[in-house]
């Protein structure tokens, strides 16, 4: 295996490898500016560069060991498992954390290699709404759920205005409301200055933008998307409790789709669902309901795996993640 650390010079090709917006290049140089320790490595191939992959490291507190993440990168085959293995050893990590983004009915009936180990805490869902985008609005639109399309009408019908900018004022008031829904529904966010490096990294190379909805000039909706390759994703949104009757998230997703296909994409990534049986009790059920409206796919990745290195520093790590007031603890020093 011929396994080298990937150059600045290389970084088209590191592109064209990449297997999601997390594994591109500018989200690299985002986690960078955050001051976390990031590792970009490619496998050559008779001198060729055939897979590219980028994994940050954490410190764990009170040990003088870091965990990887490798997030929605490619499948965990034996190659990557050696490679790993290696990155690891000369890191001095305790393990390493995969997330691949490998639909579970795609991946040719492989199996991970034996090295890896499912996961017993994910930080991506496996589950996920995807939707193909080169089909005509008119077809897109037929598909969706009859209530969503009636939203859709809703909302214009009151007049509300959606707006795609990359004006920092913007993203200013898309910050707002993604607070002031965190603090709402009670979840775990990242914090603005993360928000801030992700955005000026991705704008600068045409990668992202907000749209924000509007009704009688007061904003309501407001979600950052990005774009990489053939996909659009929608990772982050907020809203406002006001005037919940004129329906904005549901014009802003149509809006998202319909910038979709003006940039030439293939596939709208909604980033996350539940599974096929979700149950409505559910916290995150009504996401889920939102998300399925539009007739996207259902998919499932083929889950979260970790590789070993220390394991008494491994089932120490995963129990205090356990702890009920330290839950957020493995989210807060990996983040997503």
């Amino acid at each position: 295996m011929d396994l080298r650390p990937i150059t600045d010079s290389q970084k088209t090709q590191f592109n064209k490898l990449a297997t999601h917006v997390i594994q591109s290049w500018e989200w690299g140089e985002a986690r960078k500016a955050l001051g976390v320790p990031l590792l970009r490595y490619g496998i050559f191939t008779n001198g060729k560069l055939v897979k590219a992959f980028q994994l940050t490291l954490h410190k764990i507190p009170l040990a003088n060991k870091f965990v990887g993440y490798l997030p929605k990168g490619p499948f965990p085959d034996k190659e990557l498992a050696e490679a790993l293995k290696k990155i690891g050893k000369e890191n001095n990590c305790a393990f390493i954390k995969l997330e691949p983004d490998v639909i579970l009915n795609e991946s040719e009936g492989s199996l991970a290699d034996a090295s890896f180990h499912k996961s017993p805490k994910p930080l991506f869902t496996k589950y996920n709404f995807v939707l193909d985008i080169t089909k005509p609005e008119e077809e897109l639109l037929k598909n969706m759920h009859s209530k969503t399309r009636y939203n859709i009408k809703v909302a214009q019908k009151h007049g509300v205005k959606v707006i795609e900018s990359t004006d920092d004022k913007d993203f200013e008031t898309y910050l707002k409301l993604y607070f002031e829904t965190t603090k709402r529904q009670g979840y775990h966010g990242h914090n603005k200055n993360y928000h801030k490096k992700i955005w000026e990294a991705l704008k600068e190379k045409n990668m992202a933008r907000v749209l924000i909805a509007s009704f009688k000039g007061e904003p309501l909706t407001a979600w950052m998307l990005l774009n990489f390759r053939d996909s659009l994703y929608y990772p982050y949104g907020g809203s406002s409790k006001s005037h919940p009757e004129v329906m904005s998230n549901n014009l802003v997703a149509w809006n998202a789709i319909k910038l979709g296909k003006r940039l030439g994409l293939k596939k709208f990534d909604m980033w996350g669902a539940l599974g096929p049986d979700a149950n409505p009790r559910d916290p995150w059920f009504g996401f889920h309901k939102f998300k399925r409206g539009y007739g996207g796919k259902l998919v499932e990745c083929i889950g979260t795996f970790d590789l070993v290195f220390d394991y008494p520093l491994y089932y120490l790590f995963t129990l205090i993640d356990k702890l009920t007031p330290l839950k957020i603890f493995l989210l807060k020093i990996l983040g997503k």
